[in-house]
């Protein structure tokens, strides 16, 4: 069945279980809000961020959020780093497109110059610092986790002209405890690492997601239960068992998705005993 059909058939806006998601319909849990807040203040004096947590925690979505309420306060640049795996000469070539800087590759001293003194007029005429987002960072090279810090510090590092949020796996926090990575780990000022939801977390998320495409019947309670227990704190998992169900409900052109529909898909039959002769 096609995408338009199915979102027809049960009137919905948009599948909200596929990640794109409009941003204004995304859910904001709780506890991320504290963080939110603290990048928002961090803006002032620029300097580090770090978001943690295993896959399908919500990261992404989490920086999505974040990268909305910060374009929301007007004054602000966000760049968002696209290639977190770049070469050091690459990532140079990326930060030039971000901010504005046309940076030759053969003159990364130049590059260097280039790129401070346009935060530094940015700081000048906005008063905020520009902001760069990086998903996936665990996957950066280590020389350009440090041509970040170094960029960003000025006057004996007593200033930052930037302030940067990193997103990533466990691997990236393990990394700022080595050498050559633990005076950036040193200089992070704020920090969330993102648990396993809480059931309650899950169901909240879950109700919001239907209600915001428009059809909040879509589901019953009890498959609701159903679902947000074998999601296992993970809501990307918790998404992936609601796109299943939905296709096979459309399918078979049921009215709704409801625990006999869970039963049927998941539920494992008996395998025949071998006979032993």
């Amino acid at each position: 069945m096609s995408e338009h059909k199915l979102l027809a058939q049960y009137g919905l806006k948009y599948n909200p279980f596929l990640p794109a998601i409009p941003t204004e319909d995304l859910w904001e849990p709780g506890f991320a809000s504290s963080f939110f807040y603290r990048v928002e203040t961090l803006v002032l004096d620029g300097g580090f961020a770090l978001l943690t947590g295993e896959p399908g925690l919500g990261k992404s979505k989490i920086l999505q959020l974040l990268s909305h309420r910060l374009d929301a306060l007007g004054d602000v640049v966000v760049g968002v780093m696209e290639r977190p795996q770049s070469t050091v000469t690459d990532f140079y070539r990326e930060l030039g497109d971000l901010f504005g800087v046309n940076l030759a590759p053969n003159n990364r001293y130049g590059g260097f110059k280039l790129l401070r003194q346009r935060w530094k007029d940015h700081i000048k005429s906005k008063l905020f610092r520009p902001i760069l987002l990086i998903d996936e960072a665990q996957e950066m090279e280590t020389g350009c986790l440090n041509e970040l810090r170094l960029l960003g510090s000025v006057n004996f590092d007593s200033e930052s002209l930037l302030t940067t949020v990193l997103s990533g796996d466990s691997r990236l926090p393990d990394r700022f405890r080595t050498r050559a990575l633990l005076p950036l780990g040193s200089r992070i000022r704020v920090r969330l690492a993102i648990e396993p939801w809480s059931r309650e977390d899950l169901r909240a998320y879950l109700d919001h997601a239907i209600r915001q495409a428009g059809a909040s019947q879509l589901m019953t309670d009890e498959l609701k239960d159903a679902v947000v227990d074998h999601a296992a704190g993970n809501p990307r998992i918790l998404t992936a068992l609601g796109a299943e169900l939905l296709d096979a409900a459309a399918a078979q052109s049921r009215p709704n998705l409801d625990d006999k529909l869970f039963l049927e898909l998941y539920s494992r039959q008996p395998r025949p005993r071998s006979v032993v002769q």
